[in-house]
């Protein structure tokens, strides 16, 4: 089997899980996320854009059922024993197959947690499974009650965060070479997929942000490229990930002058990361992060351009996003807690001047001062043939 963990921190990890499901009076969980799966039992596969469901019992027996092209994967990816099929067909209704398959397991009037916040669970497979298990089963959202165990990573965990965290680095060296006046956002962007992939890493979950001169000001991946002209700003954020564990970097690069106002937005972003490294520690919530962020950049003028939010959880991650639960926004509760994994960006999109100045690097909460997953410098990053 292709395990990247050993069988023992799978059963840690299914224990505590079945444990709330007993505390929370619950029979069982319908595991729909992918994440989840490959969390608790190492089942690696890119079938989830399927209906398939993981049954774990609060007694922790696991049932999967999936499609004929994902049994195999399942039995050589994962701890899971008893993998069910549905058939494709018309009119296949797999939401009643595993309601049958689940006949002796279950009984009138049990609850059962349910991922409903999940890219398989989509609004009309859901419908399907409320009408397969209703009247006498009570599907309940269970939505966060993995993700709330699975973002504090495990030693092992964090070997792999850590190795992600290097190939990130590399990637930005690469991708940084590369921002040169005549070059597309296409140049930088190779050397960034190159480099992971050549590192042992894997695809990332979400698409990579590349964008120069106005397109600087677009944080999210876009179609059609242009290029990078000799005066010019270009943003850039990507996430390197090994065995599926992600660290995020975000910088904006310069060709040409750096500009007085460009220089004062990035010492801005970085006094107002250094403050959310001050408060990334246990003791704090992620809401005291963005509050960190926020009275930083708001002092320095930049409430218009800022976001808001700043940043959120990294960890096990399929497309369509690398983000994981929870967000860094005003107000979240959800306290930090060593072993978690935060990447915080410190955005300005300023549509007023058209300029934009990012800074964002991912680090691990520890009983103290968190530790950086970057060794790259502050510094703004201007190409060795610019201005230094």
């Amino acid at each position: 089997m292709a395990l990247h963990f050993e069988p023992a921190e799978f059963k840690a990890r299914i224990a505590r899980v079945t444990q709330r499901l007993r505390a929370d009076g619950l029979a069982g969980l319908l595991v729909f996320r992918q994440e989840s799966m490959y969390w608790l039992t190492g089942y690696d596969t890119a079938g989830y854009s399927q209906f398939q469901c993981l049954w774990l019992g609060a007694n922790g027996e696991m049932m999967l059922l999936t499609r004929s092209s994902d049994v195999r994967q399942a039995k050589l990816t994962s701890i899971i024993e008893d993998v069910r099929l549905w058939v494709d067909a018309a009119g296949a209704n797999p939401a009643v197959t595993l309601r049958e398959a689940l006949g002796p397991r279950i009984g009138a009037g049990d609850r059962i947690g349910v991922e409903f916040a999940s890219v398989t669970l989509n609004a009309q497979r859901g419908r399907l499974l409320e009408a397969a298990f209703a009247p006498d089963v009570g599907l309940e959202d269970a939505s966060t009650l993995i993700a709330s165990f699975a973002v504090v990573k495990s030693p092992a965990e964090l070997a792999y965060v850590r190795q992600a965290g290097r190939i990130a680095d590399e990637a930005w060296r690469r991708a940084h070479a590369a921002c040169l006046p005549g070059n597309s956002e296409s140049d930088i962007l190779a050397e960034i997929y190159a480099t992971v992939i050549r590192a042992g890493g894997d695809p990332a979950a979400g698409r990579f942000v590349c964008g120069a001169g106005d397109n600087a000001l677009l944080c999210r991946y876009f179609t059609g490229k242009g290029r990078i002209a000799a005066q010019d700003q270009v943003n850039i954020e990507f996430a390197a990930a090994y065995r599926h564990y992600h660290v995020a970097l975000m910088r904006t690069a310069l060709t040409g002058t750096a500009s007085p106002a460009q220089r004062r937005m990035h010492a801005a972003n970085i006094e107002a990361l250094a403050a959310c490294q001050a408060v990334l520690r246990p003791g704090h919530t992620y809401g005291d992060l963005f509050d960190a962020h926020a009275s930083v950049l708001d002092r320095h003028g930049y409430r218009h351009a800022r976001l808001n939010a700043c940043g959120y959880s990294l960890g096990v991650s399929y497309p369509p996003t690398w983000m994981e639960w929870p967000m860094i926004f005003a107000g979240n509760a959800v306290p930090l807690e060593p072993g978690m994994v935060v990447f915080m960006h410190m955005i300005l999109l300023d549509s007023e001047t058209n300029l934009a100045m990012c800074l964002g690097e991912t680090f691990i909460v520890t009983e103290g001062a968190p530790e950086r997953l970057s060794a790259l410098d502050h510094d703004l990053p201007l190409h060795a043939l610019a201005e230094a």
